[in-house]
């Protein structure tokens, strides 16, 4: 899908940094869209999600459930796009074990800052943490066995650039397992212009 010259890109952007930033900081607030632990169960996350700490899965906000496609396998190498607080990213880090790694990328300074200081307080050191965006991955060619991503792609108006880069990413043989938005019918010129449509 071809990015649509009437959107203001890096308006999107920074009121998605905005939105998530958020998140991040008041995850008590009202949003227009579920967030926390209670969220992430009803969602029928794995066990694993009780070894996440507080503090990372009061900002879950995803959408769905990526681990209902399958667990990990111990080793692995994983990419966690668009990782926010971490939560998908401890539950990986303990599925791979100490043989595998986890890498999440972000775009909002917050959300890393917490995953940070979440993944320290559980002790896990085969996962780290990068600033950047979806469309231009700063990782080499097939570094990933897996990509989890958990309701970012929606946000991202150029999805070709996004899995270009996934496909990229990933080693021969590779897999996503991506919790999403989609729509059934296509969006019109005035919605498409809409930030908060986009935002959340």
């Amino acid at each position: 899908m071809a990015v649509e010259a009437d959107i203001d890109i890096e308006l999107l952007k920074s009121e998605i940094k905005k939105t998530y930033s958020s998140v991040s900081q008041e995850p008590e607030r009202d949003f227009i869209f579920p967030t926390g632990r209670a969220w992430a169960e009803d969602l029928g996350y794995p066990p694993e999600l009780a070894n996440v700490p507080e503090s990372a899965v009061e900002s879950f906000a995803g959408v769905a459930n990526p681990w209902a496609m399958g667990r990990l396998a111990a080793g692995e190498r994983v990419l966690d796009l668009g990782s926010g607080a971490a939560t998908d990213s401890l539950v990986a880090a303990q599925m791979v074990g100490p043989a595998g790694h986890v890498t999440g990328i972000d775009m909002t300074p917050e959300m890393l800052a917490k995953a940070r200081s979440a993944a320290a307080t559980m002790g896990v050191a085969n996962v780290e943490f990068v600033e950047g965006e979806a469309e231009r991955l700063p990782f080499s060619d097939a570094s990933f066995d897996v990509v989890i991503s958990n309701g970012v792609i929606d946000l991202v108006p150029d999805k070709d650039a996004v899995f270009a880069e996934l496909y990229r990413v990933l080693a021969p043989g590779g897999r996503m397992q991506i919790a999403d938005v989609t729509i059934q019918n296509p969006v019109s010129e005035e919605g498409r212009r809409k930030i908060d449509l986009w935002t959340g």
